[in-house]
C-alpha cells in the first residue's frame, strides 16, 4: 500500500507499486537478448539416430580371464604361468572373440605399479575393452 500527505492529511491509496516490477521484467529482458543467440549453434553437424534395437540375448557374456602379477614380476594367465609374449598373444586372441571378456589384473601388495601399467598398457593396445583390478575388501569393516 501507499502512503500519501497533504497538508497534514494522510490518506492511503490502494495502488501497486510497478516500478520494481518493471525494472525487474527489463533485466530478463536483457538477460535473453544477450543470452538468445548463444543457443543457436553455428556449426551444423548430422548427429547419429539411435536405435532401439533389442540387443541377442541368447549370446551369454564371456567368462573373464584372470592375470596375475606377482611381486617378482612373474604373469599367470588363470593361473597358469606365462611370458609377456605369451600374455600379448593370448589377449589379442581374446580381443577378437565376440563377446570379449572382461580382463581381471591381480597383483600382489607388493608389486611395483610399473609391472602392472605394462600388463594394462599391452591389453588396451590388443584391443580388450574391460580391464579391472581385483583387491580384497578390507576385513576391518
Amino acid at each position: 500500500m501507499a502512503f500519501s500527505i497533504n497538508a497534514g492529511d494522510i490518506k492511503e491509496t490502494s495502488a501497486i507499486n510497478v516500478v520494481p516490477l518493471i525494472d525487474v521484467l527489463l533485466v530478463l529482458l536483457i538477460i535473453f537478448m544477450v543470452t538468445a543467440p548463444l543457443m543457436t549453434h553455428k556449426v551444423v553437424v548430422e548427429l547419429p539416430k539411435a536405435t532401439l534395437e533389442q540387443r541377442d540375448d541368447k549370446v551369454p557374456p564371456a567368462p573373464p580371464v584372470t592375470v596375475t602379477v606377482t611381486a617378482g614380476g612373474q604373469l599367470f594367465w588363470n593361473d597358469q604361468p606365462v611370458t609377456p609374449a605369451m600374455l600379448e598373444s593370448q589377449l589379442s586372441v581374446e580381443a577378437q572373440k565376440t563377446p570379449q571378456p572382461a580382463v581381471n589384473i591381480r597383483g600382489d601388495a607388493t608389486t611395483k605399479y610399473r609391472s602392472i601399467a605394462q600388463v594394462v598398457n599391452t591389453a588396451q593396445a590388443q584391443g580388450i575393452r574391460k580391464v579391472g583390478f581385483v583387491s580384497e575388501r578390507d576385513k576391518r569393516h
